[in-house]
Parts: C-alpha cells; structure tokens; sequence
C-alpha cells in the first residue's frame, strides 16, 4: 500500500469527503476515491469513513493506495510518435481517434495497450491497472502532446505541477465565428451537466474553477484560428468554454453544431501543441511542441 495524507482546512467544514480528496489529488478521479473510500481505505483517526462524511475541516485524511497489479490488458505492437523518453518520463504525439485509456467499449487499440507493448513493465501504477502511466489525458478525437510516467516518482512529481497549475498546455483550435477581441480570458467553473451526464457545462454551482486564456491567430470571416492556454485542467475544458462564449470547436459535434460544415474532421479541430513541464529528476524545465497533424493543416490551407 503506498499513503497519501491530506490535512483539512476550516474553509472545508461541511464538504462531502469523497469531493475534497478527489479535488486535492487531481491525478484520482472521483470514482475511484470512491472505490477507496467503499473499501475502506480512505481513514480519519484510523477508522475509515464512508464517501458521505461530512469534513469539520479540521482533520488528517489519510488515503492508502493499493499497489499496482498486474493489469488485464493486451500489450498491442501499435507505433508511437514519441517527441521525447527517457528512464522516467515520454511525451508522446497522441493521433486522431486513439483513446488513451481503455474504458467501456474500448479495451484494444488504446494508448496503454500501445505503451505497455513499448514501455514493458515501466509505467506508473498510481492511476489503477487500467491506466498505468497515465497521469493526464486528451480527448480521442483530440490530437497532441501527452505526458506518460514511467514510475511512481515521476507521476507524483507531475501531478504535482498539474495541481499547482505550473504545467504550461498551449492547444491549436479552429472555431465557429469571428472573436470580436484578439485575446481574451474565459473564468468559468466546469462541471457535469445537470442532464446529460457524459456531457460537462459551465456549472456554477457543483462546477470546478476552470481559467482557459485564448489568442486569435488568424481570422477566416466565418471561422477563427486560435491558441488556447490552459490554466486548468478539467474534462472538456476548451470545448466547453468556446462552446459558452458562443465559439464552438469546428467539427466538436458534441458541443457544437450537429452537422460539420467540412466532412471528414473525425471530431473537434483541437490540438495540444505545446507541453511543459520541470522534469522529476533533473529539475530543469523542458518543453516540446507537436507538429499540427495533416489534416489540421489542410483545413487551414482551405480557409
């Protein structure tokens, strides 16, 4: 069992459990503190509690993480553009239409199945046996730079940054209109839409903090090619910020218009370009740029 302890703080008193931890190790998702707390691994003075307790926001959390295990997923001989590995850490270029981890409906074919074919053994197991090495993500019809650990020491380290925000994410995107401003700052919290649950929103009320900055890089009357930062991280975030402000993603059918103006687009026209980050070893920050895919490029020509 590996241990994490949170401390919580009197701004936290009445806070579901299950919520706080979830929300200070961004690495877990929900479900799985949840998993943790069933199981009763999540203790406050020793005694475990249910995902209901409610914080008085003066206690020592401590969270016991059972170490990895063998997962049951096919190591799959698929080619890796890798930008940069070495012993802890790869960046890779992720393609159109690859999923990352797999999930319902996806358990070949992944970017895991293909990192545990090229990495072995060496991958992180702090994220569970269905995402060794996987400390964040990209959406499957996102293309881009992403970051894989290859050991606990590493995933910590990086998912330190990702909590502190220090991790620089510059993405490429095509969108739907034309920006009145050549810049701008969308502050809006994201959380799951009160209807359709595998679709997130700007939720003010259950929604996590989510800053994305955005650029214009070139203007095309009806569509607008710009750069986003990222200052969070949460699922979607980009979409469903454009989406709000009425500048949806160029071919994002979900958060967008049903129907792409250009065939053939695979989903939203989003790209993570850039990526960087302190390296765990060495301290020194190193950052990396994925080339725009072919097809990103073509539809700029055509615009």
């Amino acid at each position: 069992m590996d241990e994490k302890i949170l401390t919580a703080d009197p701004g936290m008193a009445g806070q579901r459990i299950d919520k706080y931890v979830s929300e200070n190790i961004e690495e877990f998702s929900r479900s799985f503190i949840q998993k943790l707390l069933k199981e009763g691994n999540v203790l406050i003075s020793d005694k475990p509690v249910k995902s209901n307790y409610k914080l008085t926001g003066t206690e020592t959390i401590m969270i016991r993480i059972p170490r990895q295990i063998e997962p049951d997923i096919a190591a799959e001989n698929i080619p890796l553009d890798i930008l940069y590995e070495d012993e802890d850490l790869l960046v890779v270029n992720k393609p159109k239409g690859m999923v990352v981890h797999p999930g319902a409906g996806h358990y070949s074919g992944t970017l895991v199945n293909a990192l545990m074919f090229h990495c072995k053994d060496q991958l992180s197991g702090i994220n569970g046996v269905l995402r060794p090495g996987i400390v964040h993500r990209i959406d499957q019809n996102t293309t881009g730079s992403l970051l894989v650990c290859k050991n606990d020491f590493s995933h910590n380290h990086i998912a330190d940054q990702l909590k502190e925000h220090s991790i620089t994410r510059k993405y490429r995107a095509i969108v739907h209109g034309n920006l009145k401003e050549d810049e701008g700052t969308i502050n809006a919290p994201i959380g799951r839409h009160p209807i359709e649950r595998k679709k997130m929103a700007v939720n003010t009320k259950n929604g996590r903090e989510a800053v994305t900055h955005y650029r214009v890089l070139q203007r095309f009357g009806q569509y607008t090619y710009i750069e986003c930062r990222l200052e969070t991280g949460r699922t979607h975030q980009i979409r469903v910020h454009m989406s709000s402000i009425h500048h949806p993603i160029l071919g994002d059918d979900v958060y967008g218009p049903a129907k792409c103006p250009f065939s053939g687009l695979q989903g939203q026209t989003l790209h993570a370009q850039v990526l960087g980050f302190i390296h765990p070893r060495t301290n020194m920050y190193m950052e990396f740029s994925a080339p725009l895919p072919e097809y990103f490029q073509k539809l700029l020509k055509k615009l």
